[in-house]
């Protein structure tokens, strides 16, 4: 049989006090005018009944349920983000809210469905997140309802929080600088010749004019521009064996991620090229799998975990202005650079 739920009334009748005295004394209300003898007691009191205070009432009161709605596409099911939801965990359970997390798989239907469930529950706010950063579609929240966009951007939200692609692509343009490598680059996974009309992300677009920007800061050549769409390991080992094939001189690749790393690790080994000695890789991401692979590979990370508890940090914050919130993208130096 389950036991009976202590409630506020209990503590109160334990300690010797009204109902309202105990709750203003639970509820850390300041200058109640009771004594010090009646505090100690209360505290006792709900101590020893283990009282744990009913969160559906006291949102009722307060209109506040320390409950926030995460909605995402693939954030939660997929190793690539995971840090978006870990970092957004910590710093609810670091304001005492609860999170309640929805996972659409990106459909409409399960969309709109997931948007009803948390609003059904009267959550003070939702991070509408999503697993590469996008344009999502948001429709019209109930007044007073707060929103964050985590790794994306909606029309009519004002407050997005995503990685500072464009510094990020400049970092790792200035790490092969740093190093010396001022020609025989070879950016692997993007060119612009190739894609021309095509749109990949506002992130992509924002990492590429870093890149761009930093290659001409720091007069350095790019041997060829290699496009590759999808971002994986088996085209990454293709394209590497193609640029390997037809630019012979290339002493450095740029990869637009770590699955192109690996990819392009495996070609390079397969040649007989030693990293870094023979060519250098920087990367983009800090995928797990970059401080696997020998040497390890030197990457701009991305810094999902931050992003998330800032996300939320700014959900509950009273004064978030309007706009974009970019956060840094650290560099994490392996040995895939030639010293």
């Amino acid at each position: 049989m389950v036991p009976k739920r202590v409630t506020l009334a209990d503590v109160a009748k334990l300690a010797g006090l009204s109902t309202t005295a105990a709750s203003m004394i639970l509820n850390g209300r300041p200058d109640t005018r009771l004594s010090k003898d009646a505090h100690e007691r209360v505290l006792a009191a709900a101590a020893e009944l283990n009282y744990r205070p009913n969160v559906a009432a006291r949102g009722l009161r307060t209109q506040k349920t320390r409950t926030i709605g995460f909605i995402s596409d693939r954030v939660a099911t997929t190793r690539f983000a995971s840090g978006l939801i870990e970092g957004a965990l910590a710093a609810a359970g670091a304001a005492d809210h609860v999170m309640l997390v929805l996972e659409t798989g990106g459909e409409a239907k399960l969309e709109a469905s997931a948007l009803e469930a948390v609003l059904d529950r009267q959550v003070d706010g939702i991070v509408f997140a999503s697993m590469r950063a996008r344009e999502l579609y948001i429709p019209e929240l109930p007044a007073g309802t707060r929103s964050v966009l985590l790794n994306a951007t909606s029309q009519g939200h004002a407050v997005s929080v995503l990685s500072d692609e464009y510094t990020g692509g400049k970092t790792a343009v200035e790490v092969l600088a740093r190093h010396g490598i001022t020609e025989g680059v070879a950016v692997l996974g993007y060119s612009e010749e190739a894609e021309q009309g095509l749109f990949r992300s506002v992130a992509v677009n924002r990492r590429v004019e870093g890149i761009k920007d930093a290659l001409a800061e720091n007069g350095i050549d790019v041997s060829v521009w290699e496009s590759v769409w999808l971002w994986d390991a088996d085209p990454g080992y293709a394209a590497a064996k193609k640029i390997l094939r037809r630019h012979p001189g290339v002493r450095a690749l740029l990869c637009m991620n770590d699955r192109l790393a690996f990819g392009a690790y495996q070609a390079l080994q397969e040649k007989g090229l030693r990293i870094p000695d023979d060519i250098s890789i920087v990367s983009f991401d800090n995928d797990e799998l970059a401080s696997y692979l020998r040497p390890g590979l030197t990457t701009v990370a991305l810094p999902h975990e931050q992003m998330g508890r800032d996300a939320v940090r700014l959900l509950l914050s009273d004064d978030a202005a309007p706009g974009e919130r970019l956060v840094p993208m650290p560099l994490i130096e392996r040995s895939s650079v030639i010293r």
